[in-house]
């Protein structure tokens, strides 16, 4: 069998799809896959997902209606409308919520291990996320990686 290892250490909304897209996606084609949340990573596995936003500052790729000036994009409630306007699109376009992408991947057997370092860093408890991960370390995530066929940084 083949196995991919992803690595998730960001949390805003644009980087929250790549590890659950690419996760769910491999196991279909039938590969074991393990995703490593660490860092800002561990947002994706917290109960609640409404706090993943999207920012447009500093992000120059990010499509927006109008150009608009750095000091626009600093401007409080952009954030937040980013976000409205992203998640507005992707409904439109009928991509899947990160909430269903998460439960497919889990549904798939996508193991999920919480980096237990970062866990103890930010002073999360395990009540914070969702049932069925696990937790480790480094060590754990380099145990797997090391005999994969894909590993991926996001």
């Amino acid at each position: 069998m083949k196995k991919m290892a992803i690595i998730a250490t960001k949390g805003t909304l644009d980087m929250a799809y790549p590890p659950f897209i690419l996760g769910s996606t491999a196991a279909a084609l039938g590969y074991e896959v393990q995703i490593f949340f660490t860092f800002y990573g561990l947002t994706l596995l917290r109960k609640d997902l409404s706090g993943v936003k999207i920012s447009p500052l500093a992000n120059p790729a990010m499509p927006m209606p109008v150009p608009m000036p750095v000091f626009v994009q600093m401007l409080p409630g952009m954030e937040s409308m980013a976000t409205m306007m992203m998640k507005d699109k992707m409904k439109k376009k009928g991509v899947a919520s990160l909430e269903e992408l998460r439960s497919l991947c889990q549904e798939a057997d996508v193991k999920f291990v919480a980096c237990q370092m970062t866990v103890d860093l930010f002073e999360f408890e395990k009540s914070d996320f969702i049932d069925g991960i696990e937790y480790g370390g480094a060590a754990t995530f380099m145990d797997f990686a090391g005999d994969t066929d894909i590993c991926l940084f996001v």
